[in-house]
């Protein structure tokens, strides 16, 4: 039986990811029960697995109130984060089975917005939590700057057609700070106006592709020779590498423009 993958809208950008198939379903980082108690009643599925990107509280506030509605399912997490209820601690390239609905995920390793975030890779579905979003990344909390680009680059080796379910609605303001970065990326432009049409249509901006993130992301970005100009016009010195070009774009970016 085949897989649907459902976003969830939450708070006032999450999104949690809900793959299910006619009868059963598993929910990705739910900061909050409702929303998903609501979905698997209009749908009419049974909750059989939670899985959990990283620590904070707006991706994991609801396991316990869905562990009280479906007890005994399991909580897959990440082994270097304190997870609540988490029964199986995760790795990279662990293998997840799971077998209502069936799937098969493996892990990566994606530290640096938290030192133990994992993604998980379906087929050529990665949910990855708060490391890359739509044309931007997350912020650095408790991993670092280099952790972070590591991440990045590692994503951004997978296949072109990979599809990214990311955790938030971020994506036009992220596109604003890519056209500071490259003010004549006609594809920034293009996207931004196609995602004002989508949001005023009621409609999410993601899941993005890896193929898009690569014309339109800075953050994945860091090799071209106009992002790097642009990030040592920020540091005014020269940058040895892609990995401290991240970092520059990153402080730039949660300094002058968030």
């Amino acid at each position: 039986m085949s897989v649907t993958i459902t976003a969830i809208p939450a708070f006032s950008d999450n999104y949690f990811w809900l793959l299910h198939d006619a009868q059963h379903a598993v929910i990705v980082d739910p900061g909050d029960a409702q929303p998903v108690l609501e979905m698997l009643e209009k749908k009419q599925l049974t909750l059989t697995a939670i899985l959990i990107t990283h620590h904070h509280w707006d991706h994991t506030n609801g396991i316990e109130k869905l562990i009280e509605n479906y007890p005994d399912i399991p909580v897959y997490g990440p082994a270097k984060e304190n997870i609540p209820c988490k029964t199986h601690a995760l790795g990279d390239s662990d293998i997840v089975h799971i077998s209502k609905p069936t799937l098969k995920l493996s892990v990566m390793d994606v530290p640096g917005h938290t030192a133990g975030h994992i993604a998980y890779l379906q087929g050529h579905n990665l949910f990855c939590g708060d490391t890359l979003f739509a044309s931007g990344c997350g912020r650095v909390f408790d991993g670092t700057l280099e952790d972070l680009h590591n991440s990045l680059q590692k994503i951004a080796a997978l296949p072109s057609t990979t599809i990214i379910y990311c955790a938030h609605e971020y994506t036009i303001d992220n596109l604003g700070f890519a056209q500071w970065v490259e003010p004549d990326n006609e594809d920034i432009n293009a996207r931004i106006e196609a995602c004002h049409q989508l949001l005023d249509n009621n409609q999410a901006t993601v899941p993005t592709q890896l193929s898009v993130e690569k014309l339109c992301n800075p953050f994945i970005r860091t090799h071209l020779p106009h992002v790097i100009a642009q990030a040592e016009g920020q540091v005014k010195h020269s940058l040895e590498n892609a990995s401290e070009v991240f970092a520059a774009l990153r402080t730039w970016k949660d300094t002058h423009y968030d």
